[in-house]
């Protein structure tokens, strides 16, 4: 009963969707510096590194644009004003399971997330300055874990990193001259490197593809760390950006705090170069390789201390010195029109992969690819479809281990997922994301069952 109740809640919702109006659909306008409160307006044109053609709205590791209460006694309107942006909204992302898993099931889980950003030349005077708070909370139940699909990558990528109370984000940035810019303070790299949207559900197409492979070190969206980053405008085409962060695994536990001050093993080095073409031409692009140097220690996924098979003598991993991969990413708009950099309408196209060392990954590559189409229906310009296919690879010197070991029961090697959605926005504040999920070689296993789950990702902005 349950479930007939979600879906003919959703069904309604979609019912609704043709009731916006103009005014509405404006203030929906992918790239308006209004609605991205992330960051603060740059001088000149804003060009974001995702340019996939969305609103933020369902982008659970992307601040929200005001929504709800935006035009309520005309509060946000006045804080703007002021230098101050506030935001707030929970994400909710729900899954059943048609195809798979040993029981089927439907599980809902979330994130509410409240931030404020401070333009510090409106606020105090200090010319170029910003600054950004974000407090998130994670709650619900993970359908991958209670229905045991045995997937690599969630069919929820909101879930995880612990259903907690974190401070994600609480730094400062700074430009320093017209095209070098500091940010220092609790950060993680997905914002500034290998960015990518968060629109799917499934987490093989979410964030900064590197934390999908390393995520013991790779810390992305909600989990903040101690950073500092340096980005270089060249031009304005090409920007160069290279930044350091503190490894720490403490920064996993559950305990809310502002910062952890002991524990860490080492500093993550990402470098990044990406180039951009295109603005209001219809054909706007972007084009990303960087890769990363983490100086922690990591144990060897084969051999042992005396350089053994690990399966075979059951001691102590090798210690490799360090760990490091390389990715790239590529976003560019085929048809339809752009503003100020970004997609507005008709079709883009996406492809991200990621390359981790062999001696340290478990997981040591993963591929996707997908596309996003905005008003591919004309009498509905802002609704998205979105689909991508990903490819999740377990690294060979783990599966020649797995073989090895006379107890294990299979050998993994490739984890396939697709996913298709449809986005909608009934209002400004409400953005609905029906979807269904394929997952081909769960696990990576061969002989496991493809798991097939419909899903629904909807966010709600205050």
């Amino acid at each position: 009963m349950r479930y007939r109740r979600f879906y003919a809640t959703a069904a309604l919702a979609l019912a609704m969707s043709g009731q916006v109006s103009a005014q509405d659909t404006a203030k929906q306008t992918p790239g308006s510096s209004t609605t991205d409160t992330q960051h603060r307006p740059r001088a000149g044109v804003r060009r974001d590194s995702d340019l996939s053609p969305s609103a933020l709205t369902a982008d659970t590791q992307r601040t929200p644009p005001p929504g709800l209460f935006a035009d309520w006694f005309d509060i946000r309107k006045r804080l703007t004003e002021r230098g101050i942006g506030v935001s707030a909204r929970y994400a909710s992302e729900s899954g059943y399971n048609f195809a798979g898993g040993d029981r089927k099931l439907l599980r809902e889980t979330g994130q509410f997330d409240v931030g404020v950003l401070l333009d510090l030349d409106k606020v105090i005077g200090l010319q170029g300055g910003a600054f950004q708070a974000t407090l998130t909370y994670r709650r619900g139940r993970d359908l991958g874990a209670d229905a045991n699909l045995g997937v690599l990558q969630q069919v929820q990528e909101v879930y995880g990193r612990g259903q907690t109370l974190r401070l994600t984000q609480f730094w400062y940035e700074q430009k320093l001259g017209e095209k070098l810019e500091l940010k220092i303070g609790r950060t993680n790299p997905g914002e500034d490197f290998a960015v990518f949207s968060c629109y799917f559900q499934n987490l093989s197409f979410c964030g900064a593809q590197p934390g999908n492979l390393v995520g013991d070190y790779w810390y992305n969206w909600p989990v903040g760390q101690w950073g500092a980053r340096l980005r270089y405008d060249v031009n304005d085409h090409l920007t160069l950006k290279t930044a350091a962060y503190e490894v720490n695994p403490r920064n996993l536990e559950k305990d809310f705090v502002i910062g952890r001050f002991h524990g860490a093993t080492g500093a993550l080095i990402p470098v990044e170069a990406e180039w951009r073409r295109g603005d209001d031409d219809g054909r706007v692009g972007a084009y990303k390789v960087g890769g990363w140097v983490n100086t922690s220690n990591g144990d060897d996924v084969f051999y042992d201390v005396n350089r053994r098979p690990i399966a075979i003598t059951g001691l102590e991993p090798l210690r490799r010195s360090a760990r490091y991969g390389v990715y790239f990413n590529i976003q560019q708009q085929v048809t339809g029109t752009s503003k100020d950099g970004k997609s507005v309408t008709g079709l883009s196209v996406f492809l991200n992969a990621t390359q981790a060392d062999r001696a340290t990954s478990t997981t040591d590559n993963q591929v996707a690819a997908g596309l996003f189409y905005k008003g591919l229906v004309p009498w509905r310009p802002n609704d998205i479809l979105g689909f991508g296919v990903a490819r999740t690879n377990v690294n060979g010197r783990v599966a020649k281990r797995q073989a090895l070991d006379p107890t294990r029961p299979a050998v993994q090697d490739a984890e396939y997922a697709s996913e298709i959605y449809y986005s909608v926005h009934p209002t400004r504040w409400l953005e609905l994301r029906p979807n269904v999920q394929w997952v081909h070689n769960p696990g990576g296993v061969h002989d496991a069952n493809d798991v097939g789950v419909l899903g629904m990702k909807a966010a709600i902005t205050l």
